[in-house]
């Protein structure tokens, strides 16, 4: 399946962001709490029926995160941990893809290092910072530009297409 950029408003994105935070933590505290209390009264009080309750608390939690991520008015939020998943895959591999687009020339690098490059703008964009600070990226978005424009390639990719990284990996 291949991940396709999409527009996202960033101001509603931090605001649900936070509220999701804020409910994810209160949710994890309380259950924590909740399973640390049960298993201390039932068995006595240890440290390890402490942990076994935090344990208890932070996988109920993720039980019930993984059930309200398939909702729709999450899906500004999965976008993100979505676009987070794939930046990561490619920046592993940043500095063959760096080597292979801009020295060699390769399409497909290129095209790997412009999603890098947009998705790295749009995570900041929703996140309410700046990419201008960092002259080494800027530096490098403007010579992989400059490479797109000579081989008449677009300024900007749609997305990516896990298989073409699998692929280039193979390859390189």
């Amino acid at each position: 399946m291949s991940f396709r950029f999409e527009h996202h408003d960033p101001e509603q994105f931090r605001r649900k962001s936070r509220f999701m935070a804020i409910i994810v933590t209160v949710q994890f505290v309380v259950f924590g709490l909740l399973f640390s209390h049960l298993l201390t009264t039932r068995f006595g009080s240890s440290l390890a029926m402490n942990a076994a309750g935090v344990l208890l608390g932070l996988m109920a939690t993720s039980v019930v995160v993984a059930i309200l991520r398939r909702k729709p008015w999450l899906q500004d939020q999965c976008y993100a941990w979505e676009l987070k998943r794939h930046l990561t895959r490619v920046s592993a591999h940043l500095s063959t893809l760096r080597k292979a687009g801009l020295e060699n020339h390769d399409p497909a690098a290129l095209d790997m290092l412009a999603f890098y490059h947009q998705g790295m703008e749009q995570l900041a964009e929703l996140n309410g910072r700046t990419t201008d600070d960092d002259g080494e990226r800027l530096a490098e978005r403007l010579k992989l530009r400059q490479i797109r424009e000579s081989l008449s390639m677009p300024d900007k990719v749609t997305g990516l297409d896990p298989q073409a990284l699998k692929a280039f990996r193979a390859d390189h």
